[in-house]
């Protein structure tokens, strides 16, 4: 039977409504919403309905996060510039009126910094601890910030490669984090003179973290897997002594730690939670376990996840999600234990949620025998006949990874017709020490064969036609995008590169500088330019010096103000790939920067693709195109030729 094609506005548009907010004291829920098609933030009483919400910012830039005071006085949130990164902290009243909109004060004004929040007050809501970069751009300096005046005040000038702060119950600095030149990361206890003592290190291929102290602040818990731990695990350290107490690591013994949940007014530890593929929560509360339990019991089968809570957690809102369903949000009052439905992100998915697809835990062995985990999502209506398919490879690559639940990409792609294989290719987070060093300098080397080879298993299983399938990523994904297109040029009918490097070397020239902390763990990551093995390794990894043997179609996507992987890297590759004769169409917005987070832009990029993986893999395709994305596409599709003028190949 023939499922519909869903229109991708409801895969890529905006939500209707998102992160919903309970101010600490109960009385308001602040969320996310369209005004003048950008997300800005609304607010509305917490028994209102969400069509009295009024706006309380009129951003031209999407506004991807905010948070409350906690004295519930004002909104604050971080914006950047058409996604150029460079962040100010601003704070809005959450007192509006109808038809006006209260104006947004800038709390850190200054040009090209990304300034950074340490620790938000709870004693005294007026005050944020905050890194700002406007000194030196590489490092950030201290400052106590109080909020309602915007009056900043220096703490501590940033001459020692600090990279953040841990404050205590009592908001002490108590920790602060360094990197030294050659890349090891150390946490330092912060003595009652101001000066530092060094009280933990790790190395390149370790990790650790602050997890928050326990009830009097003696101790912190520390999320480790230095020496011959393999697995992060939850440790607790007295940072006078130095001496580690073993907490807790997975009782599975399958994944790194996940996430603490501490209560902020008891000061105890309330669950540990890990992530295989749906998450599971280890409760050390027998009231909070119930009522958990219960949620569970009211919505079987679904991932419940807690987002927020007044400041006493009489009454929290929780979300309701899976992979194959539209996600719910709910208010649940821990007295009554009343559940009272909120809002659907997405509420036109919700219509149409009977045609999205299962997404399905899968492994494989790569070219060495290594165990690689990855997901498998299939067209609704599966026909015994191998299927087109598209690999999408996430970012990161070291640390972040895919996980089960609910994927746009995926769900788009199977609506028209495609298998979904998504691989956590070794780097990938959350599978251990030695999983994730595995990836070290193997950028297009064994992180590819392990897409390489995912792809194979699925072909071998008869899934996935050989002859139709495509490589598509963002980021290190649009890396490996141009990497798979390099080097196994007869594998992929055509490739997808959303904001991907092409050239390592001018990867590693163009990082930010804020970024300088992590110069050495990059190098180490990819390649380090500073030696002659390092370079020559770069070479030979770097997809731009390979454009001869690219055979298929590429589409390259990109964001003119992206400061991680700059113009520079889609230009160069573009245009010698043009010069080459070879297949390639090239879209830049001017107005975005790492990944297109307005909805115009979005939708006529998936508009882009659909089209390109209509014609190059035989899928379905929505033919409708709304005249403004029509316009849209038009307005960022680039003229490669018209590079010659301004664009040379590094080399």
């Amino acid at each position: 039977m023939e499922y519909p094609i869903i229109d991708r506005e409801i895969f890529f548009g905006n939500p209707e409504i998102s992160s919903g907010t309970l101010s600490p004291d109960g009385s308001k829920i602040a969320f996310l919403k369209a005004y003048h098609g950008i997300l800005n933030i609304y607010v509305k009483a917490a028994e209102a309905p969400f069509e009295d919400a009024l706006p309380l910012t009129d951003s031209i830039s999407p506004i991807m996060g905010f948070f409350w005071t906690y004295d519930s006085k004002y909104i604050l949130y971080v914006n950047d510039n058409h996604g150029d990164e460079n962040f100010n902290i601003f704070r809005v009243s959450p007192e509006t009126a109808e038809g006006v909109i209260p104006p947004s004060v800038n709390l850190t004004p200054f040009d090209e910094i990304t300034a950074q929040i340490y620790q938000v007050s709870k004693l005294n809501p007026d005050k944020l601890m905050v890194g700002i970069n406007h000194r030196d751009k590489a490092w950030h300096d201290l400052y106590e910030l109080t909020v309602s005046t915007a009056q900043a005040n220096l703490i501590h000038e940033n001459n020692d490669r600090l990279q953040g702060w841990e404050f205590d119950w009592d908001e002490k600095a108590r920790l602060a984090y360094r990197t030294d030149e050659n890349g090891f990361n150390q946490i330092l206890r912060v003595n009652d003179d101001g000066s530092f003592t060094q009280i933990y290190e790790t190395n390149l291929q370790e990790s650790a973290a602050v997890e928050g102290w326990n009830e009097d602040s003696s101790a912190f818990y520390l999320a480790s897997n230095k020496g011959d731990v393999d697995l992060t695990t939850l440790f607790l350290l007295d940072p006078l002594t130095g001496q580690k107490q073993k907490i807790e690591s997975d009782p599975e013994g399958l994944v790194d730690f996940g996430h603490i949940f501490i209560d902020r007014n008891s000061r105890k530890i309330l669950s540990t939670s890990y992530t295989l593929h749906k998450t599971k929560k280890y409760w050390r509360d027998a009231d909070w376990e119930a009522d958990y339990n219960f949620l569970l019991s009211r919505f079987p089968g679904k991932e419940i996840g807690f987002t927020s809570s007044t400041s006493h957690y009489e009454r929290l809102l929780f979300s309701v999600s899976g992979d194959n369903i539209a996600t719910e949000v709910y208010l649940f009052d821990r007295i009554t234990k009343d559940i009272i439905f909120q809002y659907t992100p997405q509420p036109r998915l919700k219509e149409i949620e009977q045609y999205l697809s299962p997404m399905h835990p899968i492994s494989f062995e790569s070219s060495d025998g290594l165990i690689i985990p990855a997901y498998l999502s299939l067209p609704p209506r599966k026909e015994d006949e191998k299927l087109p398919m598209v690999v999408v490879v996430h970012g990161g690559p070291k640390g972040p990874r895919d996980y089960w639940g609910y994927n746009g990409n995926a769900q788009f792609m199977t609506n028209r017709g495609y298998a979904v294989l998504q691989i956590n290719f070794r780097a990938s987070g959350g599978y251990g020490k030695a999983f994730l060093n595995a990836g070290d300098k193997e950028w297009g080397r064994k992180m590819q064969d392990d897409i390489t080879w995912g792809v194979k298993h699925i072909i071998d299983i008869g899934i996935a036609d050989p002859n139709r399938v495509c490589i598509f990523g963002g980021s290190y994904g649009g890396y490996a995008t141009l990497a798979g297109m390099a080097f196994t040029p007869k594998l992929y009918a055509c490739g997808i590169d959303i904001v991907g490097p092409s050239n390592l070397f001018t990867l590693l020239e163009t990082i930010p500088p804020y970024w300088e902390a992590g110069r050495k763990w990059l190098y180490e990551m990819v390649g380090d330019p500073e030696t002659e093995e390092g370079r020559a390794l770069l070479k030979e990894r770097s997809p731009l010096f390979f454009v001869d043997q690219f055979e298929r179609p590429l589409m390259i996507v990109q964001g003119a103000n992206d400061p991680r992987v700059k113009q520079a890297e889609s230009d160069q590759i573009a245009l010698a790939l043009h010069h080459k004769g070879k297949d390639v169409v090239y879209l830049n917005a001017q107005d975005e920067g790492h990944g297109f987070r307005k909805p115009v832009n979005r939708m006529a990029m998936y508009a882009a693709v659909e089209a390109f993986l209509a014609h190059h893999l035989g899928g379905r395709y929505q033919e409708d195109m709304p005249e403004p994305v029509e316009t849209r596409l038009k307005e960022i599709t680039v003229d490669i030729a018209q590079l010659a003028t301004s664009v040379t190949v590094e080399s």
